[in-house]
C-alpha cells in the first residue's frame, strides 16, 4: 500500500450536529469537514440527511475512534466491513483513526490507551496496519493519543516509536498538537522535541483542540478553547514545515459557530502565506 501525504486542502472543522443548520445556511469559509466515522455506520437518519447536503459543497474526511488497531485480539472484520461501506458512500479525501488500543477480547475500555513503545509493538502494529489497509484498499492515517501513564517496558520515546513506524511502513500521521502538549505536561518532556522528531513526509493532518487543566495534570477533554501554548506550538510548526491540512476539533461544551470559526481564522492567521495555496480541485 503506497502511503504518501494527501494534497494540502487547507483548514477544516470537525462536523458536529449542533452546527449542521448553520453550515448549510451560511456556507462558511471552511475548506473541508471531518466526520466521526462511527456516527455514519447507520444507513440513514439525521447525520446522513445533513451530510449528504454538506458533502455536495465541501470535501469530507473521516476520523474513527474505535478501530483499536493496537489490540492483540483478532482483527475485527465486522467493524472494518462497516467502515469500508461508509468510506464507499462518503468518498472521503482520507481516513484516519488512533494509534492505540481500546479493546481486548470482550473488554472495551471506552478509552484510547497508548501502546507500550517496544520493538514488539512496532512489529505488531506494522502487521495490523498492513491487514487493515489491504482490506480497506486505501491508506490509514494514525493519530497520536494523549496519555496519562507510561509503561516500564517501553524501550523508546513515543516520538522515536512513531518515527520508526513511519520508516518501516511509510504510514502517515495525524499529528494532534494538543495531545502532544497534554502528554508533555503529564510526563514532563519537551513537546517541541516530539514535534521535531516526526519527519515532514510522515505528517498528513493536524488537530488543534483544547483540554482541561487540573494543575498537577491535564486531561484531553476537547471541550475548551485552544490554549496559548498549543497555539505557539502550531505557529512554530507552521513556520518550519510545508503546508499540512489543519483542523479545529471540539467534542463537547460547544461554543457558538462564530467562536469556533474565530479559532479556525486564528489558525489561518498563524500559518505562512504559502499555506493558503490549495492543490485540491
Amino acid at each position: 500500500m503506497k502511503n504518501t501525504p494527501p494534497p494540502f486542502v487547507g483548514f477544516g472543522l470537525g462536523l458536529r450536529t449542533c452546527y449542521f443548520e448553520e453550515i448549510l445556511d451560511t456556507e462558511p469559509n471552511v475548506d473541508w469537514f471531518e466526520i466521526i466515522s462511527e456516527n455514519y455506520f447507520v444507513s440513514g437518519g439525521k447525520p446522513w440527511h445533513y451530510l449528504s447536503q454538506i458533502k455536495e459543497r465541501y470535501p469530507i474526511v473521516m476520523h474513527g475512534v474505535s478501530m483499536s488497531i493496537g489490540s492483540t485480539s483478532d482483527v475485527n472484520f465486522d467493524y472494518l466491513a462497516k467502515l469500508k461501506k461508509t468510506i464507499e458512500r462518503v468518498q472521503p479525501l482520507w481516513v484516519s483513526d488512533h494509534l492505540c488500543f481500546s479493546s481486548l477480547g470482550e473488554f472495551n475500555s471506552h478509552d484510547l490507551l497508548p501502546m507500550p513503545y517496544t520493538e514488539e509493538s512496532l512489529d505488531h502494529l506494522s502487521q495490523r496496519l498492513s491487514i487493515v489497509q489491504d482490506y480497506l484498499q486505501r491508506p490509514l492515517i494514525l493519530e497520536n493519543v494523549s496519555s496519562y501513564l507510561t509503561y516500564e517496558v517501553s524501550e523508546m520515546s513515543e516520538w522515536a516509536f512513531l518515527a520508526e513506524l513511519h520508516k518501516r511502513t511509510q504510514c502517515q500521521f495525524l499529528l494532534d498538537i494538543n495531545n502532544i502538549y497534554v502528554s508533555a505536561r503529564n510526563h514532563d518532556f519537551a513537546p517541541q522535541e516530539f514535534i521535531d522528531a516526526i519527519p515532514e513526509s510522515a505528517i498528513a493532518q493536524i488537530h488543534l483542540a483544547g483540554h482541561s487543566d487540573f494543575g498537577s495534570h491535564i486531561i484531553d477533554t476537547h471541550d475548551q478553547p485552544i490554549c496559548d501554548e498549543v497555539w505557539q506550538l502550531f505557529e512554530q510548526f507552521a513556520k518550519a514545515r510545508m503546508p499540512v491540512n489543519t483542523m479545529i476539533e471540539r467534542d463537547d461544551n460547544f461554543p457558538s459557530f462564530k467562536e469556533i470559526m474565530a479559532e479556525l481564522e486564528q489558525a489561518r492567521g498563524l500559518a505562512p502565506a504559502s499555506w493558503s495555496k490549495h492543490e485540491y480541485a
